[in-house]
């Protein structure tokens, strides 16, 4: 949670910094680089009291809300983290820096002997068959104390005891929180890194230990990248410590900022792309922007955050069902963590409905991992695919508008053959529709979102194309070099300062990252005039390891320099490797020169790895290469 920041200057704090590159990113290593993790092999599901009750929030609440997942079968979909946001913490006790417990709005944390404890409330949780989530800020203070300071359940006491963050105490507090009070979750936010200057208002008026920014909101170059990635880092080693079973979510929450694309996925097990999210359309469309680029990001046990569900409020409540289902079933289709944030206790049964559709949460679960990819892109309408577990897919047609819109959904967009039958099962009212060849079109009210499963003849009949599995592609070097805030995301009224300034930018930065069935800059794949609707658009300086689950034999692409590219003077050269052995090379190729054909024997690899490496550096401008219809066949 956070409002933009208007000042600030990156200073290094007294964290190690982060680990230097010490070998080349585009040097094969044979394996898979990603942690290996057990935990959120699918998008976390459950509830966030925030959305619901902000810092208002006490034992009652949460309990009645874990109640009702249970009563209404929510929990058996898999709603299982029940998730305390800010407000619970009372201080830290300066004898011991132990953190208390604020009783009079968790009273079952009153233990004997005068102290605070969460395990009698974790304890019930774990009895419901659900799991416990805390909230915490990778700085001293927390995001409440500065922007909630009419709230009753703020921190009280000294200013060392009002430092309840984690700085200072990593260990010490993730210890309490996961090995004595059991809980199974965290989020940790960075607010306390991000809004307490030295001098500034909310230090001065509220006597806060100053913290030197190390995130700009308005500014990634002045943003300290390496000690922000440090300080989660350090909180990612703890977790690992004080968890010897593995069992516990790690939710990253600094908004999108800090380059978080680029480490994200290695130190958490979902990451924020975006701002916080409020209840209007607009601001949803701004999240849902900042994650539905980035499919190759995600995958098991790390996964893209646009924010928590804000169903049942403002333009998403009990009065607006349509825009309600869109928000869930776009959360859905691009794999977001499904964290409801409302009162679950006076919950209609329209909104019940809705999170309980058992269809679309099935695609968000998939277990195959793969966030949907967008196949057709513009300012009116999208349309999402997504692969699912046995050759099925699901498809999004997204009316983002305030007009009926009509969407032609073709065989293409789904990869499927315009040869043969199509057929479509509405995951809203469950009705079948009438198969079809080669497209078929729908008039989508403003607003409204149809998701689908669809079944058909597979255009790639003996192998499967690289954007459509990018939850077993992880993106070890994407070639970005200086990273940019990506400018195609909706950009809205600012939610917290109107129009009093100038507007408000992109923080995400994203720009030039790797993309599925696009450029690295939101481009049409295209080389020497030869359009593609299927490849990886990336970087020169980049290197994908994909894993080769089902023993496909051959790797197949027309490789080249894009269209689109910024730099069309030097070349670059294509590899790919197999369990670190080089299997084939390009030529050099350079801008204007026709797509050619790569290919690689698969036989005996586990772990294949594409590189693009540049051959000559007379300009310094990017170069946009493209993989086009690559394939594991």
């Amino acid at each position: 949670m956070y409002k933009p920041l208007l000042f600030a200057s990156a200073l290094v704090l007294g964290a190690a910094p982060a680990r230097a590159q010490t070998t080349d990113p585009l040097a094969p290593t044979g394996r898979w680089t990603l942690p290996e993790r057990k935990q959120a092999q699918t998008p976390p599901m459950g509830w966030s009291s925030w959305n619901a009750f902000r810092t208002e929030v006490d034992e009652d609440k949460v309990l009645g809300a874990a109640q009702k997942l249970v009563d209404s079968g929510l929990a058996k979909l898999g709603y299982v983290y029940v998730n305390v946001d800010d407000g619970w913490w009372l201080k830290r006790r300066t004898t011991d820096g132990r953190m208390q417990i604020r009783t009079r709005i968790f009273p079952s944390a009153a233990v004997r002997g005068g102290d605070t404890s969460f395990r009698p409330f974790t304890d019930r949780l774990h009895a419901m068959g659900l799991k416990a989530g805390i909230y915490s800020d990778v700085g001293r203070n927390a995001c409440s104390q500065a922007y909630d300071l009419h709230s009753p359940n703020l921190p009280e006491g000294t200013t060392a005891e009002r430092e309840v963050g984690l700085f200072g105490h990593v260990d010490q507090d993730i210890a309490l929180y996961f090995r004595e009070w059991g809980f199974d979750y965290i989020k940790v936010d960075a607010c306390g890194i991000n809004v307490y200057a030295p001098g500034s208002a909310v230090v001065r008026d509220n006597h806060y230990t100053p913290m030197p920014p190390l995130i700009d909101q308005a500014s990634i170059n002045r943003t300290d990248v390496p000690t922000v990635r440090a300080l989660y880092e350090k909180v990612a080693q703890a977790l690992e410590r004080h968890n010897p079973d593995g069992d516990y979510i790690f939710s990253l929450c600094a908004w999108g900022s800090a380059d978080v694309r680029s480490w994200g996925n290695r130190v958490g097990h979902l990451w924020r792309t975006s701002g916080d999210i409020t209840p209007n359309w607009t601001r949803m469309l701004h999240n849902f922007d900042s994650a539905s680029t980035r499919a190759l990001y995600a995958k098991p046990g790390a996964w893209n955050d646009p924010d928590m569900l804000f169903i049942g409020h403002g333009d998403f409540d009990a009065n607006h069902l349509t825009e309600a289902r869109s928000h869930f079933a776009l959360w859905a289709i691009i794999n977001a963590p499904l964290l409801i944030g409302y009162d679950l206790r006076n919950a209609p049964q329209s909104l019940l409905d809705i999170w309980g559709n058992a269809d679309v949460v099935a695609v968000n679960q998939d277990r195959g991992g793969h966030q949907g990819v967008i196949a057709y892109d513009s300012n009116d309408v999208q349309i999402i695919v997504k692969t699912l577990a046995g050759g099925r897919k699901a498809v999004a047609l997204f009316n983002r508008g305030l007009a009926p819109a009509k969407v032609d959904l073709t065989a293409a967009h789904l990869k499927f053959s315009d040869t043969a039958p199509i057929r479509l099962r509405n995951l809203w009212d469950k009705s079948a529709l009438a198969p079809f060849k080669r497209e078929a079109s729908f008039t989508l009210a403003p607003r409204e979102t149809l998701i689908f499963e669809a079944q058909g003849v597979r255009r790639l009949t003996d192998g499967v194309y690289l954007s459509e599995i990018p939850g077993d592609i992880n993106v070890a070097a994407d070639g970005v070099t200086t990273p940019e805030p990506d400018p195609m995301g909706h950009r809205m009224i600012g939610q917290w300062s109107g129009t009093r300034n100038g507007g408000e930018r992109p923080i995400y930065a994203g720009w030039g990252g790797a993309r599925a069935d696009a450029t690295p800059y939101d481009q049409a794949l295209q080389i020497a005039g030869r359009g593609f609707d299927t490849g990886i658009g990336i970087l020169a300086g980049s290197r994908l390891e994909i894993r080769n689950r089902t023993g496909r034999t051959r790797f197949e692409a027309l490789v080249g320099v894009d269209d689109s590219t910024r730099n069309t003077k030097d070349k670059v050269r294509f590899r790919v490797y197999g369990d670190g052995r080089l299997l084939a090379e390009s030529l050099p190729l350079g801008f204007g020169e026709a797509a050619q054909p790569l290919t690689a024997d698969l036989r005996g690899s586990k772990l294949i790895e594409i590189v693009v490496a540049r051959d000559g550096n007379i300009s310094d401008l990017p170069v946009v290469a493209t993989w086009a219809e690559a394939a594991l066949r």
